[in-house]
């Protein structure tokens, strides 16, 4: 498989995802900085100019849960996603929350013309990042953090989706220390072998 990935972005979760199934990847990084992912190159793999996307043998997938649903299909045996329904849906609150809600608040600060045409505008956008994203850390802290993961004690897709968006926290403004819960799950995740990883491949 190869993963086509930009460092800092929501494209990391799927190496975690990935390093945790103990699945074999080629990571291809898409620099932002020049451009690269609107570039003709790049469109042929993912028109939507985004990542993460994922090459198999089937073709291009994208999307970030939907790559996390698969290494899940793939590597069942990882444990990364429980078989017990409610627990399942459980998971996938989480990750819904995480691609509707909270990821979005953060692409505010630097993604304003997705939204607004003026570039008078961004500038509101920004400024409201650091109380929608605080609002989030409260949101998870109470209903979606079992401690010290997503769904207690086992790590699954849903805490991969997460931690990549806990890294941006303090560089939008959130005063971690209010979210114990967040710096409890945060601690966890830094202690296992795939975040660590990511870490040493430069991902993060």
């Amino acid at each position: 498989m190869q993963l086509y990935y930009a460092p800092n972005t929501i494209s990391v979760a799927v190496a975690i995802a990935l390093e945790e199934a103990g699945r074999d990847y080629e990571a291809i990084k898409i620099d932002f900085a020049a451009k690269e992912q609107t570039g003709a190159a790049y469109a042929q793999i993912n028109p939507k100019g985004r990542v993460p996307a994922l090459a198999v043998d089937g073709g291009i997938l994208t999307e970030t849960g939907a790559l996390l649903e698969y290494i899940a299909d793939l590597a069942p045996e990882s444990g990364l996603r429980p078989a017990e329904p409610l627990m399942r849906a459980r998971l996938r609150e989480v990750m819904f929350y995480l691609a509707s809600t909270m990821h979005v608040n953060h692409a505010h600060k630097m993604r304003g013309s997705r939204w607004a045409s003026k570039t008078s505008s961004y500038k509101d956008m920004q400024a409201k990042v650091p109380a929608t994203m605080a609002d989030s850390c409260a949101h998870l802290s109470q209903f979606g953090l079992r401690a010290p993961f997503v769904l207690g004690d086992e790590i699954s897709i849903a805490d991969c989706y997460l931690y990549p968006i806990c890294t941006w926290l303090e560089g939008d403004g959130v005063k971690l220390a209010e979210f114990p819960k967040i710096q409890t799950f945060m601690t966890a995740m830094e202690q296992r072998a795939s975040v660590r990883s990511v870490y040493a491949k430069g991902m993060l």
